[in-house]
């Protein structure tokens, strides 16, 4: 009888966060994807270490070099070695995975949680207004704000994230209209907390989950939106590496040198599928009651 019982109590008397951790490790899929997010994350990190060479480095006797022991990746149209191009652009979709959804949390959490927990006009205008920008496609809006702004790694940064704020806008406001009426809240109000406690200390914590979940498939659609920003000349410049951008040169060459269009893609679509998979797998292990 203890043997069986052990387990439980011991599962019961972990913290939340080693719970969910332990749920995330029984996640294949969610484990595969943690591997390849930190594999793609030490690649960007350690780019000028692991670089063979300087990916805006030119040799006009190794253009359009199919790969090789030389060049592992091949070379592309004025002879850059295609493996330091797709190491060093990592640098720029992480970046911008990252930054856009930082931008989309700052801005979007604050205004959901105050339209929620104040209610009235207040909740009713920042409503309307996040369904104003939501009825226009995300990655429409992007390249819109990213043309305004300027072609820029920066700028197509802000642009991917003030496009995806009201994602997190409508997300966080659900949470909270849920989390508020819950009887925590009114026993913390009605020992006379300040609202802004209220809202800080005892509901914020208890939307983040969603929102973390929310974020890491935020991540996905940012790295998709800047490449697709750098494809169309509007985030990463030449010669810069980028994925986006190595796609735009590689579609003149796809018949003649195919590996040029073929390595950056597989990036993209590696890292997309294993933010995606990490996400549903953290929906999994912080829902327990999701199946």
């Amino acid at each position: 009888m203890s043997a069986v019982l052990t387990p439980i109590v011991m599962e019961r008397g972990a913290t939340p966060g080693k719970r969910a951790w332990r749920r995330l490790l029984r996640r294949r899929g969610a484990m595969l994807g943690l591997v390849i997010v930190v594999f793609f994350v030490l690649v960007a990190l350690f780019a000028p270490y692991i670089s063979p060479y300087d990916p805006v480095a030119t040799s006009w006797s190794a253009v359009r070099k199919a790969p090789s022991a030389e060049y592992w990746f091949g070379t592309d149209e004025i002879g850059r070695d295609v493996l330091s191009r797709v190491i060093w652009g990592s640098r720029a979709s992480l970046l911008a995975g990252l930054v856009s959804v930082c931008i989309s949390m700052a801005l979007g959490v604050p205004i959901g949680l105050l339209a929620a927990y104040v209610g009235g006009w207040t909740d009713g205008f920042i409503s309307r207004f996040t369904d104003s920008m939501l009825a226009v496609p995300f990655l429409i809006l992007a390249i819109a704000l990213a043309a305004f702004l300027g072609p820029s790694l920066t700028n197509a940064m802000i642009a991917i994230g003030v496009s995806a704020t009201p994602i997190f806008i409508r997300l966080t406001r659900a949470q909270v209209l849920a989390v508020k009426v819950e009887d925590f809240v009114e026993a913390a109000r009605a020992v006379g907390n300040p609202h802004w406690r209220i809202a800080l200390r005892h509901i914020l914590p208890n939307v983040l989950p969603p929102l973390i979940v929310q974020s890491t498939l935020a991540i996905a659609a940012a790295v998709i939106a800047e490449a697709s920003l750098s494809f169309l000349g509007l985030g990463q410049q030449p010669p810069a590496p980028s994925w986006g951008s190595m796609l735009n040169t590689a579609k003149n060459f796809v018949d003649q040198a195919p590996w040029m269009a073929i390595w950056p893609g597989l990036s993209i679509f590696l890292l997309v599928l294993s933010f995606n998979l990490l996400g549903d797998g953290l929906r999994d292990a912080l829902d327990p009651k999701h199946k």
